[in-house]
């Protein structure tokens, strides 16, 4: 009896330890490839902490925008043998080696704002064909549709490319608008320079031709916002539309000095839950992919934010 009575509690507890640590015994890698840029860091932060509610263990690799240590992270957390990997604003093409490494290697792999690929799950994402509609209409409406436009663009980003070409579609359409100047952001390690030289030269050689700029995403904004006050630029002289969302961009739309009108704000927090949530219930709860998301995407919805309506979205 004595000894049935401590196989019985050994059992219970072993049964108590199995459920309480589904959770504990799950290791889940998070790689963001470029962490100065806010939507990378948002993401990967807010995967961790929505890891460590779920009691996971996490670890968040940071690739600084290089392409080579973005490719190793993910090789070295398939070859540790993590139970899952979220990958935000990662890149598919570029490493789609480590994407087929960690699939073969049986890991569930989930992206946020990266494109779909065959090796993932799917790709937490917003419709950025709607987003670019929405921020390159709002751009021409502040212009009443005619007048010069610089453009700042970034190729290297599915999501960011996909703006930019729903952008050139509005242009094709709407003749009185025309671009007197744009960039192309080509370094991601030290995008911010690379953002600040090319703007500040266009801002100089076309003074007095534009009355509208479009940037593909905040964090260039800013940078462009910056430029513009250095130059003596005051909020009203230009338009300076872009996409993202986040604590900074509402307190510029907000702040009288600066030139940032408005911006299509993307949840990234929310979908970086998402993401792990929807790991959750594949990986641990056992549901099938097609129970979590049909197709290769994920979709959220995106909001434009400008002053009319910045302090209800900052409640």
């Amino acid at each position: 009896m004595k000894y049935k009575r401590i196989i019985t509690a050994l059992s219970v507890l072993a049964g108590s330890a199995l459920l309480s640590g589904q959770g504990l015994a799950f290791d889940l890698g998070v790689v963001a490839f470029q962490m100065s840029a806010e939507t990378h860091a948002r993401c990967a932060n807010a995967a961790e902490a929505r890891a460590t509610d779920l009691g996971w263990k996490t670890q968040v690799l940071n690739s600084n925008g290089d392409l080579q240590a973005h490719a190793e992270q993910i090789d070295n957390l398939v070859q540790k043998g993590v139970d899952g990997l979220i990958l935000c604003m990662s890149k598919p093409v570029e490493a789609d080696a480590q994407f087929a490494a960690a699939k073969a290697a049986g890991i569930p792999t989930i992206s946020v704002v990266s494109g779909t690929s065959p090796h993932t799950l799917f790709d937490v994402q917003v419709n950025e064909y709607g987003v670019g509609a929405d921020s390159a209409l709002y751009l021409l409406g502040t212009i009443n549709f005619e007048g010069g436009v610089l453009i700042q663009r970034f190729e290297a980003n599915a999501g960011t490319r996909v703006r930019g070409k729903i952008l050139d579609a509005v242009l094709e359409e709407n003749k009185a608008v025309k671009v007197v100047g744009s960039h192309s952001m080509a370094r991601t390690k030290s995008w911010r320079d690379d953002v600040r030289n090319g703007m500040q030269a266009l801002i100089l050689q076309q003074a007095g031709k534009f009355k509208g700029i479009w940037a593909s995403f905040d964090g260039q904004a800013f940078i462009i916002d910056d430029l513009l006050k250095e130059a003596g630029y005051k909020k009203g002289d230009v338009s300076l539309v872009s996409i993202d969302g986040g604590a900074e961009v509402f307190r510029r739309i907000k702040d009288p000095e600066s030139m940032m009108t408005a911006t299509v704000s993307i949840p990234f927090e929310e979908m970086a839950t998402a993401a792990v949530d929807s790991m959750k219930k594949i990986a641990v709860d056992g549901m099938s992919k097609e129970q979590v998301v049909a197709g290769p995407y994920l979709f959220m919805s995106a909001v434009l934010v400008d002053a009319s309506n910045v302090d209800q979205v900052l409640k």
